[in-house]
């Protein structure tokens, strides 16, 4: 079992700047493939970024493509989620998720979230203007 926790959500200002965090305990996220998924309001979950386990090749959703940067560290079983320039859209709880396979192209993990072997709660993301 994976056990995922986020942190950093929060309340924050058009244009301003959010860094998520995702702390795994349980097992080494060094196999996993790695996400951030959103869902907002009335509005089914979306992937937002993905990031490979072998090469650490990423994906972002294009709404969010040139402003958020998903990266991991693997000695600190944690994957991080850098939203610059947020705007109102973003508005959502951001949700970590790993899956314990290696994609081709891990856009795969983002745009399918049937593959999802494992969620974290989630952590609230407020953008005001």
């Amino acid at each position: 079992q994976v056990q995922l926790v986020e942190s950093g959500g929060g309340l924050v200002q058009v244009g301003g700047s959010l860094r998520l965090s995702c702390a795994a305990s349980g097992r080494s996220l060094s196999n996993y493939a790695m996400g951030w998924f959103r869902q907002a309001p009335g509005k089914e979950r979306e992937g937002v970024s993905c990031i490979s386990s072998s090469d650490g090749s990423t994906y972002y959703a294009s709404s969010v493509k040139g402003r958020f940067t998903i990266s991991r560290d693997n000695a600190k079983n944690t994957v991080y989620l850098q939203m610059n320039s947020l705007k109102p859209e973003d508005t959502a709880v951001y949700y970590c998720a790993a899956v314990l396979r290696s994609f081709r192209h891990v856009q795969a993990m983002c745009v399918i979230p049937a593959l999802i072997d494992y969620w974290g709660q989630g952590t609230q993301v407020t953008v005001s203007s």
